[in-house]
């Protein structure tokens, strides 16, 4: 179950990141920043919560 975990949060983790490039290419800063943030909670959200 947690190879599950890890695969999906790598997964949404790298589909966020390269929205946040596309956002930024597009000049959308703020929308930009906002998606990285968004990028960073689903690298730590997993540690505090399922994988203890």
């Amino acid at each position: 179950m947690k190879i599950f975990i890890w695969i999906s949060m790598i997964l949404m983790f790298f589909y966020a990141v390269h929205f946040t490039t596309e956002l930024w290419k597009s000049k959308s800063k703020v929308g930009a920043i906002v998606v990285g943030i968004l990028a960073l909670t689903i690298i730590t959200t997993p540690f505090l919560s399922v994988l203890k």
